[in-house]
């Protein structure tokens, strides 16, 4: 496995593991979930758990994810817009977890597609988007990488995932250009 493959499987993990606010759907009292102590929760407050612990309690009903903590399709295309009027040498910033949302995004939208036509066209427009996104970034990191000097306030900008690429990316043209003008 690459070192690039294993530091972005660190991130996810520590991304699991991070605390994210939800809503408790239904009452709930407090039980045991793979070791750990769990609830009790009382329907209609917040609360502050691992994502890992709130996506299966999501998926048994009891809770549901604050909305200003994941993504959605209306947020996907702010993104996206913002990256498609940005010149190449601008790089907005985005939320260290954003990959990791839009893996789960992706997932759920996904999963619930095939019950429904309209979650299949959420899908593909979230896929779309996401495409789209990942694409303008990567021609933004490109450049950057590219450059004979580093700028570190749009390096600031990139998530842990886009930095490892961009030092990859460094690294592999830095070579290339030295053995180019040997």
């Amino acid at each position: 496995m690459s070192a690039n493959v294993s530091a972005i499987e660190d991130v996810n993990f520590v991304f699991e593991n991070s605390p994210v606010r939800v809503i408790a759907v239904r009452s709930s009292p407090k039980f045991e979930l793979v070791g750990l102590e769990v609830g009790p929760f009382e329907e209609g407050n917040e609360y502050s758990i691992k994502f890992w612990i709130a996506r299966q309690l999501e998926k048994g009903g009891v809770v549901r994810f604050a909305e200003e903590d994941m993504l959605d399709i209306a947020r996907l295309l702010r993104i996206q817009w913002t990256e498609r009027i940005q010149s190449v040498s601008q790089v907005s910033s985005l939320p260290e977890t954003f990959y990791p949302k839009l893996r789960y995004l992706l997932a759920e939208l996904k999963s619930s597609s095939r019950s429904s036509m309209e979650r299949m066209r959420e899908y593909e427009r979230a896929g779309w988007l996401s495409q789209d996104i990942l694409t303008c970034r990567l021609k933004k990191i490109i450049s950057l990488a590219s450059a004979s000097e580093s700028i570190d306030q749009l390096l600031r900008n990139l998530t842990v995932e886009e930095r490892i690429l961009y030092e990859d990316l460094r690294r592999i043209i830095s070579e290339w250009k030295a053995k180019i003008l040997q």
